[in-house]
């Protein structure tokens, strides 16, 4: 699924090239059964159930893994995974083969939400690094609102008082805080409805209008923001997320080491989460 999509003038064909053969090796690797089990549109079987569930443990492991690369070591896998299979079975008990969507799409969605259920309650951050990525949103929002444009590493570093190579070495430690998941901010949103996931990946055709609405303003205010990120840091959002490279792929693309694609990646989290800021507080809590 690509919602946002960012180019650059100097990857070049070989990096097209690469990135195709990357692309197609994430999206290919598990096929939809939607037709095999919901052609009938009735509840599945307990042997149809589990037969599913099988079939969509590689979708589990693979979606704990992107999460796990963005994790500290101390977080167990296999409680990713735990939280996935249970999200996956709800997926299965509420999926509605009517919307014109594929089950896999659909089962991702609720997999992935489930794992960062999991991750909330955790509470996995320490407090004094969550302060820390508070502080440097709050510095984000308050200079680019001043200047009117990206902030450079130079003038964040000048309002936060410290030295160039200690703002990287902050970039590193709160990378881990920075995610930005859709889904987590739509099931915040006030009177929202988790079964209205169709609103993100559902042509905008077959969108309920009422539900339309009720997603308007975290649409608007995120297309705005990605829009106006650094070239290069749009580009990491949308071979990342939308992709589904790995920051080690990306770096193969963009010509840079993975830890310098970790940090613009944090770079990036940090300026959108500062732009939705006004939304969490209307939420009553963080992004995550």
């Amino acid at each position: 699924m690509t919602m946002w999509t960012a180019t650059s003038n100097s990857s070049g064909s070989t990096c097209s090239e690469l990135k195709k053969t990357m692309v197609k090796k994430a999206t290919t690797a598990l096929k939809d059964y939607t037709k095999t089990f919901f052609k009938e549109g009735k509840q599945l079987t307990k042997d149809k159930r589990e037969e599913l569930i099988l079939k969509y443990l590689p979708l589990i492991k693979y979606v704990a893994g992107r999460l796990a690369m963005r994790l500290p070591p101390h977080i167990s896998v296999d409680d990713l995974i735990s939280s996935g299979v249970v999200g996956l079975m709800d997926a299965i008990e509420k999926f509605d083969p009517s919307k014109k969507i594929q089950f896999k799409t659909y089962a991702e969605f609720r997999i992935r939400g489930a794992m960062l259920d999991e991750l909330r309650a955790l509470d996995w951050v320490p407090r004094s690094v969550r302060k820390k990525a508070t502080e440097l949103e709050q510095v984000y929002r308050e200079l680019e609102k001043k200047l009117g444009r990206p902030a450079e590493d130079e003038e964040v570093a000048e309002a936060m008082g410290i030295s160039l190579p200690e703002f990287y070495d902050l970039l590193d430690k709160t990378k881990n805080v920075t995610f930005l998941d859709i889904e987590v901010i739509r099931r915040h949103m006030p009177d929202s409805n988790e079964d209205d996931i169709f609103d993100l990946i559902a042509d905008d055709e077959e969108i309920d209008p009422f539900h339309q609405l009720n997603m308007m303003e975290v649409k608007e205010i995120l297309t705005k923001a990605i829009k106006e990120l650094p070239e290069k840091e749009k580009l990491i959002i949308s071979l990342y997320y939308y992709e589904e490279l790995t920051m080690r792929e990306i770096g193969e693309i963009m010509g840079y080491t993975e830890s310098r694609i970790s940090q613009m990646h944090t770079k990036a989290m940090l300026r959108l989460r500062a732009k939705l800021a006004p939304i969490a507080e209307k939420l009553h809590g963080t992004l995550l």
